[in-house]
């Protein structure tokens, strides 16, 4: 299983495919399947038959998920796409980001 540089919570930025150029926040990361679910973007529509929970049913609109080399994280501090690097500085890992050289 490779390394995912990207997770919840960080905002990313679409690079590839039909939604190029969406920006969201990430709100889960599948590692297994190397994909990541994004706020707002990469939305599907789901035909639901009535319920006790959703009682008059109908089509709803949910965020399916993208996968991880699609997406690339925006740097906080210029607000563009950057790549994430990783240093120790004593016992603990720190993520920082390549173009502003800011800790994530």
């Amino acid at each position: 299983m490779t390394k995912l540089k990207i997770k919840s919570g960080d905002v990313v930025k679409v690079i590839a495919g039909d939604h190029k150029g969406s920006e969201g926040k990430v709100l889960r990361v599948i590692r297994d399947k190397n994909k990541a679910v994004v706020e707002g973007v990469n939305m599907v529509s789901k035909h639901t038959k009535p319920s006790a929970k959703n009682p008059q049913g109908g089509i709803v609109k949910k965020e399916a998920p993208m996968h991880i080399s699609n997406l690339s994280l925006i740097d906080p501090k210029s607000k563009e796409a950057t790549k994430v690097g990783y240093k120790v500085e004593g016992d603990k890992k720190i993520r920082f980001s390549k173009k502003s050289n800011q800790v994530l």
